[in-house]
């Protein structure tokens, strides 16, 4: 066991000996984008298990550890890590646990205060939680994020965002079954690959590589039109991504023979990114910090229109928009200061997907987010009012949200779907 080290606020910290020791247990969002993350991570020397499980006991074990007015979110990543934790796989005095912190108002920024005072009721004060931010908040000895990794991370999030940007668009439709999961398969594997040798990182090395994926996936042979019903999903970030908080609802779409639409993660990043210049504005402060977020967001806008660009080279395939589409959209609903969660980008999204012909929309909403039912269900009878032909339900997840009742509120949305448009 390592020795156990404390900064000044008595904080357990995670030290360079443990990441020579420990394993890392990391909660899974986006299944591709997050597998991509997950082996950066292991190039720099950490040990990572990323947990995809997604049985009940994960809400069970959340319910007994954090306290059941706290978001849903926050309650199933607990759950999981614990039950993880608990199941016998791991040597407790081995492991840490790896958890995003946004630094933001959203209670997201709290998850990790919750992970701790979870482990404490638990009896395991000893498992270190390491935080992964930009923000510089909860700085760990042993975990840094470093300008390389933030690189391959970076790069990471955009081929993921791209890969299942084109995958969502055939899988309705493949000939043969599992092709685009194969495909997305040997891609991310040898995307990692490159970035261990330094490769893949550069921004025209990246264009080449993004039209590669686009001609790759164009080739997967298809049937028929592709023009099932097109269902776009928004909502907070960790229930619109996770499996385990969305009950598989890409699958279930899949299932009703639609195409899910899901906007990608690297709009979020940008508007995260977005925030910090926003604050300046709005509220003075720092304009160096200012002129570094509007490098950092420039340079992932640059990486953007190339993927984009990528896109549209396959005839086939429908293009995403842009954060800067985003920005106008939204204009005469938010204002750039409504931010908290997913602020107004939730609403933008709606209105992009309206905007290029994706009317269908199940709006996740889980349970506690108080900013995510604002700028989400509260802004539906005004996107209603304005377009008519919009086809939106706003689902709650919870622990006592039954899958059934979920699915069912969907296949009513998707019925719908032919009568409206």
């Amino acid at each position: 066991m390592a020795n156990l080290k404390y900064d000044k606020n008595e904080r357990l910290l995670f030290t360079k000996e443990m990441k020579k020791e420990y394993t890392l247990l990391m909660p899974q969002m986006l299944p591709v984008t997050f597998s991509m993350m997950k082996k950066v991570f292991e190039l720099y020397g950490y040990k990572i298990d990323m947990l995809t499980t997604t049985h009940r006991r994960i809400v069970e074990t959340g319910l007994k550890y954090v306290h059941n007015d706290t978001c849903y979110p926050a309650l199933l990543v607990i759950g999981q890590l614990l039950e993880a934790v608990n199941s016998g796989a791991y040597d407790k005095h081995k492991i840490a646990l790896l958890i995003s912190q946004t630094g933001g108002g959203c209670r997201a920024s709290n998850y990790i205060h919750l992970l701790r005072k979870a482990l404490e009721k638990a009896g395991m004060p000893y498992i270190p939680v390491v935080s992964v931010n930009l923000s510089g908040l909860d700085t760990n000895p042993g975990f840094k994020m470093s300008l390389p990794i933030i690189r391959r991370l970076a790069a990471a999030m955009i081929y993921g965002d791209l890969i299942v940007w084109l995958a969502n668009q055939c899988k309705p439709y493949e000939k043969t079954a599992g092709e685009s999961d194969k495909l997305t398969d040997r891609w991310t594997h040898d995307l990692v690959k490159m970035f261990g040798h330094g490769k893949g990182l550069r921004k025209k090395e990246m264009f080449d590589i993004m039209k590669n994926i686009a001609v790759d996936f164009a080739k997967i042979e298809v049937l028929g039109a592709r023009n099932k019903p097109r269902v776009g999903v928004v909502g907070e970030i960790y229930v619109k991504y996770a499996p385990l908080g969305n009950n598989g609802l890409e699958e279930f779409l899949l299932s009703e023979g639609c195409e899910p639409v899901v906007p990608g993660l690297t709009d979020f990043m940008i508007f995260k990114i977005n925030n910090r210049a926003v604050d300046v504005d709005l509220y003075h402060g720092n304009k160096i910090k200012k002129l570094l977020a509007g490098i950092f967001q420039r340079y992932i806008e640059g990486l953007q229109r190339d993927m984009i660009e990528a896109v549209k080279t396959q005839p086939n395939f429908r293009p995403m928009g842009t954060f800067a589409d985003l920005q106008k959209l939204i204009k005469g609903y938010l204002g750039y200061g409504n931010k908290m969660g997913e602020g107004w980008l939730l609403t933008a999204e709606m209105l992009e997907l309206i905007h290029t012909g994706t009317n269908n929309i199940v709006c996740t909403q889980p349970f506690g987010c108080l900013p995510n039912h604002v700028v989400g269900k509260g802004m539906i009878r005004r996107l209603k009012d304005d377009y008519p032909d919009s086809n939106i339900v706003a689902i709650d997840y919870d622990p006592g949200a039954t899958k059934i009742n979920q699915e069912n509120r969907i296949k009513l949305m998707i019925s719908n779907a032919g009568r409206i448009s």
